[in-house]
């Protein structure tokens, strides 16, 4: 009975780890590395046709991302998950997949004329698809036999809709194990979502600690800060751009927007249009409509019960196709326009950009992070020139932002859940923060609540009956560019291998360096004789490429 940890060590994205117990190998979410990363991930032990099923805490891409390529590669197994887990990855998944085509595509036309071999996506939508049949939805707080001697729980995370929580009984041999993964643990008083729960015994537990080391300010009113850009933008003729992520986000902001109609908040505009310019943002809200009973807080849950669609309003306008998109710069009302991606990387939101920057009566709202490199980081940094298709837009339009709203728990809810276990567990494995956030906070978990925590890196093997590492690997740092994934649709990068030109004898050399690496792993059994000549060799090799 055993754990092997394969991503999000050390690393906030890419969440993955296996389970081997009553003769059963189960994934506990397979996700992808997005944004930049610092260590190489351990490659599954195990081939994808042997692993028996997959748990999934939620879904996005960072921890479902890379459920195609599992099926790709000879998954058939079952996909279990919440039933609102399930109805959105039915998109997302599918989205991801597109992009991986496209992105194969401009680089295949691109490639031709220079002679390039053709680029292979990372996976296709046939795969996706195909792995969408395998999916199993389940409700709330359900206990199911997933396999003999193997019971599974989903409990509410109160992160995204459908997220939770996975508590996992394991008995084997006449021994028995409780396991519960956190996944991403929702943040307290988020529109729309209930409150994440707390689960009461664990002998075992991985905690996740995207933000294990600050705390969140107080939240403001949203609604009204949101009003008061509405209202001064409104107030000289312009619109308000708002890149939104299409999963979430978009939802949260359309509740907003209808408690500030509803309240008279912006004065002067009755009926101000709202348009919502995003394919996959559109299917996700039909996805929050269709399990309002199933996921909302009671605030939310009320409307519902009073007949009232809480993220439905006059003046509401849903486009799908692209001649509906082109038609929004066309009316000269001033307006809100919610598109994705939300970090302007790609999407229908770079033609409203390109027809609104340069008015100086608009405003570009922001409302979510925005990575290094992106035209989004660029805008609040105070770019006055940006590119756009090729043309050079100024920027004269207001940038500004709305008070994060962020869906991670912050260090003293993460302690709350971990420290509600009675009695403690065994053991806290934490994971899912950068690295230095991932030794601090266990380190907090060990020094002042008594716990026995640790934070393994990628590679690290688990004895859950023995209570103790088998295997305790040490990071390896990433130098080959990496795979970047798009998050839920919205930043939509170049998809790269692994190791670009893996053909060429650059690309072997870092093949055969990438092999060497997890031989030198398991290297520890060796005589101290055979130890030392290896080492001798090495050192040559350094010493050699030094000279170069």
């Amino acid at each position: 009975m055993k754990l092997t940890f394969i991503g999000a060590d050390h690393e906030v994205t890419g969440s993955c780890t296996l389970i081997e117990a009553c003769g059963k190998r189960l994934l506990v979410d397979y996700g992808m590395e997005q944004g930049k990363d610092y260590y190489e991930n351990a490659k599954l032990p195990v081939l994808p046709a042997e692993i028996d099923a997959v748990l999934l805490t939620h879904a996005h891409i960072d921890h479902s991302g890379l459920l195609p390529l599992l099926y790709k590669n000879g998954f058939r197994g079952a996909v279990h998950a919440t039933d609102a887990t399930c109805n959105l990855c039915d998109i997302m998944l599918r989205d991801s997949a597109h992009i991986q085509e496209f992105e194969a595509e401009w680089r295949n036309r691109k490639g031709k004329r220079s002679g390039e071999k053709p680029f292979v996506p990372l996976y296709t939508m046939d795969d996706a698809v195909g792995v969408l049949k395998q999916f199993v939805p389940h409700h709330y707080s359900d206990r199911f036999t997933l396999f003999g001697g193997i019971d599974v729980r989903y409990t509410d995370a109160g992160h995204l809709l459908g997220s939770s929580y996975i508590e996992v009984w394991m008995t084997e041999n006449g021994e028995s194990r409780k396991m519960v993964f956190s996944g991403d643990i929702g943040n307290v008083n988020q529109p729309l979502l209930r409150d994440p729960a707390l689960v009461d015994e664990a002998d075992f537990c991985m905690v996740e600690s995207t933000y294990g080391d600050r705390l969140h300010d107080a939240p403001p009113d949203y609604a009204k800060a949101l009003a008061e850009v509405l209202q001064r933008t409104f107030d000289r003729g312009g619109s308000v751009i708002v890149p939104s992520f299409a999963v979430g986000r978009t939802q949260e902001l359309l509740y907003f927007i209808r408690r500030i109609k509803t309240e008279g908040l912006v004065h002067g505009h009755n009926g101000f249009p709202v348009f919502v310019d995003s394919p996959l943002a559109s299917a996700a809200t039909r996805i929050f409509i269709e399990n309002a009973e199933y996921c909302y807080d009671d605030e939310a849950k009320a409307f519902v019960d009073a007949g009232i669609n809480p993220l439905d309003f006059e003046g509401l306008t849903i486009t799908e196709t692209s001649q509906e998109s082109m038609g929004i710069n066309t009316d000269p009302r001033p307006k809100v326009i919610l598109s994705a991606s939300g970090m302007c990387e790609a999407g229908r939101i770079k033609h409203h950009l390109k027809h609104g920057l340069w008015n100086a009566n608009n405003t570009v709202l922001f409302v979510g992070f925005q990575a290094n490199g992106t035209l989004g980081r660029a805008l609040i940094e105070g770019a006055d020139k940006v590119k756009l298709f090729g043309e050079t837009i100024h920027v004269a339009a207001e940038i500004t932002q709305l008070p994060g709203i962020s869906g991670h728990a912050d260090a003293n809810e993460l302690i709350k859940w971990v420290t509600h276990f009675s009695p403690k567990p065994r053991r806290v494995f934490v994971n899912h923060g950068e690295s230095s956030v991932c030794d601090l906070f266990t380190k907090r978990l060990n020094e002042e609540f008594g716990l026995s925590a640790t934070s393994p890196f990628s590679g690290s093997v688990y004895d859950l009956l023995a209570n103790a590492y088998v295997l305790e690997t040490r990071p390896v740092p990433k130098e080959a560019e990496k795979r970047v994934a798009p998050a839920e649709g919205a930043e939509r990068r170049e998809q790269k291998p692994r190791y670009t030109e893996s053909e060429t004898p650059y690309g072997k050399l870092l093949e055969a360096l990438e092999r060497l690496t997890a031989l030198l792993k398991r290297a520890k059994g060796h005589s101290n004789r055979e130890l030392k000549s290896i080492t001798s060799e090495l050192n040559a090799i350094s010493d050699y490429l030094e000279r170069e």
